[in-house]
């Protein structure tokens, strides 16, 4: 009799529509393969041959299997339940970091940023040297509504944006996004890079992991490059 199929992962919903944990689903199909295999022994046992009775060792064997699954089952859930628990302890200790971070300065890996009173800065790299650098800024929909050309030589820059759309007619305040393409003379892409700078106001610990908050609203606490006073 297969005994792998105790050990699948998958959860499945009873009746009821209540989630069964794993160790739950796999004790269960344990119980019903060891039934299984109790009815089975004994009506072997009943109806063996007298002169050629049968192989003891074979039976106990599969007894010794079952017992072996069902400690890995209790292992198993041991250990998910300890993980559940270090996962809130590391939970807890990043919130209790970002909550740290309140009022500082942050440098951080996107290009979104909040367009406020007509001005918007981000910073961007390029790997190397360019024959052309393009800046092309999408509002929250991805509509581009401004492009211009950018420096061209290798290292960090800074633009700043005065709120203006290729009209030059004003844009409503609002998140605003920074797209740099650049090429070489043989029109060969160059690596670029786009970070932004806002104050940390805020801790949002309404996912499973902390975030930080920003007037452009939540970040990912993995995003943070820099911290700054």
């Amino acid at each position: 009799m297969m005994l792998n199929s105790v050990l699948d992962p998958t959860a499945s919903k009873t009746q009821t529509g209540q989630t069964q944990t794993q160790a739950e689903q796999a004790r269960s199909t344990l119980s019903n393969n060891f039934d299984t295999f109790l009815t089975l022994l004994t009506t072997q046992l009943q109806n063996q041959d007298p002169l050629d009775p049968m192989d003891s060792s074979k039976f106990t064997e599969q007894l010794v299997q079952y017992s072996q699954v069902e400690q890995q089952i209790s292992t198993n859930d041991k250990l998910t339940n300890l993980t559940d628990t270090l996962t809130k302890q590391i939970q807890a200790t990043s919130a209790g970091a970002a909550l740290a971070y309140i009022g500082k300065t942050a440098m951080f890996n996107s290009d979104g940023v909040t367009l406020k009173d007509g001005a918007a800065d981000w910073d961007y790299a390029l790997e190397s040297a360019s024959a052309s650098t393009t800046l092309t800024i999408t509002d929250a929909n991805g509509k581009t509504v401004f492009t211009t050309t950018g420096d061209q030589g290798a290292g960090a820059h800074h633009f700043t944006w005065n709120g203006k759309n290729s009209n030059g007619d004003s844009v409503p305040d609002g998140v605003y996004h920074l797209a740099v393409t650049a090429a070489d003379a043989s029109n060969k892409k160059i690596n670029t890079g786009v970070t932004v700078t806002e104050t940390i106001t805020g801790v949002d610990m309404s996912g499973s992991d902390a975030a930080v908050m920003t007037a452009s609203g939540s970040r990912d606490f993995t995003s943070i490059l820099k911290i700054g006073g």
